[in-house]
């Protein structure tokens, strides 16, 4: 079952590369007394991934700062080497955002929301979302219905919900 507004984020081990490798990061202790966006999503380098919702986050990054967020979280079910290259190449790294690899898709487990597609090689992949959690309660919950597509968890349609 998806987690839903006032739930918990449930202690996960993400990735994260750090100055001197991969760094493990507990997405609950991470996140606690802070208020931060979170969005998941099904790969790196995906088309709808890499033209539509990391893009929308980058250029959104400063506006929800200035709304009282304290960091924005890009999760995704691939390796923290290709998280890492991803967030360089996009410049979503440079823009200010923190690329964490669900590697074993704890973190898609513990909301719920895995899927798999296995003619593309989805295996337990994130759904596409986006989320606003307080000290670890979510408070607003976006889905998409379709994962081809970035409407509803887009960066420009959540920041209209702070």
């Amino acid at each position: 079952m998806p987690i839903t507004v006032g739930d918990s984020i449930q202690p996960s081990t993400l990735l994260h590369m750090g100055d001197n490798g991969p760094e493990e990061i507990d997405i609950a202790k991470h996140i606690a007394g802070k208020r931060v966006v979170i969005f998941g999503l099904p790969g790196a380098y995906t088309s709808t991934c890499t033209m539509a919702h990391l893009p929308s986050f980058i250029r959104t990054h400063d506006a929800f700062l200035e709304k009282g967020i304290d960091e924005i979280i890009c999760v995704a079910v691939n390796d923290v080497f290709v998280m890492s290259h991803w967030g360089e190449t996009t410049g979503a790294t440079a823009a200010g955002i923190t690329m964490l690899s669900d590697w074993s898709s704890a973190f898609g487990k513990s909301i719920g929301m895995t899927f798999d597609a296995p003619a593309v090689g989805y295996i337990q992949r994130i759904a596409r979302c986006a989320m606003i959690v307080n000290d670890g309660v979510v408070e607003v919950l976006q889905i998409e219905e379709s994962r081809s597509t970035c409407e509803m968890t887009a960066g420009e349609t959540l920041l209209e919900m702070v």
